[in-house]
């Protein structure tokens, strides 16, 4: 069951800059490619790669179009249906009159380390009062069936998270993640839901209230268009942005099977760092954190020094022996490239860097390694690099 909320569709943003920055029509281009069926969005990501934008894609030739990899004659002949404008202008026309902010993919607002991650939404479409630009934030998720034993672990863990002011991003589920929302209200921490549906209703029926609540310090996220039901599928798609947009993804309580667990799995595809709560070996919502404990699929976390060591956050800078770096080190193209941008910024995140360089993070990881092993890069905890 669904519910339309006015509340929420009517309730103005009040970030700087929450209308569209881009103009009008482009963001209806990209709403259009959004729209078009079986494109998606690495296909998406693709095309506007090759050919600059949205918009150049949508006015490129079919000829040009057709040669890039994985583009058929289906595809192109749905990129060339008018109806998808139509479409698109519907939606746009949603946005505009419930004051939704939609963030195309090469937005300023758009969450940067979501960016990194090959299949993020094209468009996002973004309600409340809140600016993702942050740098720390975290994902948190779990059991709809949450215990005790979770519930006083939250309360404990967001009240010391209140001294690093993170953004708390949850699915504004039953059990864990509501309570992660709760508790993050309740410390004045910013928190996002992340929705597996679109922006006119909100589910489940009995988290009106607390949605509501959120919008006055923190929001919605969502990447489905309006009238999209809380569909199956949808909540898979959903956990992919969660996973993507936070730097770390802490799981609370989870059984041998379940969502969180694949929030978990495709959080470490994105080589974020996975945390899990253990618990008791004979705990029905434990066996799944234990397991991935168990399995080095995620580290094991008590309390918030164990996020601030890995992450590196307020890490003491202990001083080390110099590192000998040979007179004469020769560099390839592109670890000269990565190089030379490191000694510009000084100290960098991964994320950022991957994104400043144009690499992925992956390929990005493979350069600083040789770097690394040249003697030329030194790497610091919460994965912030600097040359040396």
């Amino acid at each position: 069951m669904t519910l339309l909320i006015p509340f929420l569709l009517t309730k103005a943003c009040t970030i700087e800059n929450q209308s569209l920055n881009m103009k009008k029509d482009d963001i209806l281009y990209y709403l259009a490619l959004q729209s078009v069926e079986g494109i998606g969005p690495v296909n998406a990501r693709k095309l506007i790669e090759h050919c600059g934008g949205a918009r150049q894609v949508l006015e490129e030739s079919q000829k040009k179009i057709g040669r890039i990899r994985g583009i058929g004659p289906k595809i192109l002949r749905r990129l060339n249906d008018p109806t998808i404008f139509k479409t698109a202008e519907k939606e746009l026309r949603f946005i505009e009159k419930h004051k939704i902010t939609a963030l195309s993919i090469d937005e300023q607002m758009y969450p940067s380390k979501l960016k990194h991650c090959q299949d993020a939404p094209l468009v996002l479409f973004q309600k409340g009062n809140f600016d993702i630009r942050k740098k720390r934030i975290i994902s948190i998720v779990g059991t709809r069936m949450m215990t005790q034993y979770g519930k006083q672990f939250l309360n404990e863990f967001i009240q010391d998270l209140v001294k690093h002011d993170p953004i708390i991003i949850s699915g504004l589920a039953y059990g864990i993640d509501s309570c992660a929302h709760h508790e993050s209200i309740q410390n004045n921490l910013t928190t996002v839901g992340v929705l597996a549906h679109s922006l006119d209703q909100v589910y489940p029926k009995a988290h009106y209230r607390l949605a509501e609540k959120m919008l006055e310090n923190g929001g919605l996220y969502s990447e489905f268009w309006s009238g999209t039901a809380p569909e199956k599928v949808n909540f898979v798609k959903r956990n992919r942005i969660i996973a993507g947009i936070s730097e770390a993804t802490i799981v609370v309580e989870s059984a041998n099977k379940g969502g969180s667990l694949i929030t978990a799995e495709i959080a470490a595809s994105y080589n974020r760092d996975v945390f899990a709560v253990p618990g008791r070996v004979k705990d029905k919502f434990s066996t799944g954190c234990n397991m991935l404990i168990k399995s080095n699929k995620a580290a094991m976390i008590s309390s918030v020094k164990d996020l601030e060591y890995v992450l590196g956050w307020n890490a003491i800078e202990i001083k080390s022996k110099p590192i000998q770096k040979s007179l004469f080190v020769k560099l390839e193209k592109n670890e000269k490239m990565l190089y030379d941008h490191l000694i510009k910024s000084k100290k960098i995140l991964l994320d950022e860097l991957s994104l400043e360089i144009g690499l992925s993070i992956q390929s990005t990881l493979m350069l600083l390694l040789q770097l690394e092993l040249k003697g030329l890069v030194k790497c610091h905890p919460g994965k912030w690099y600097e040359a040396i």
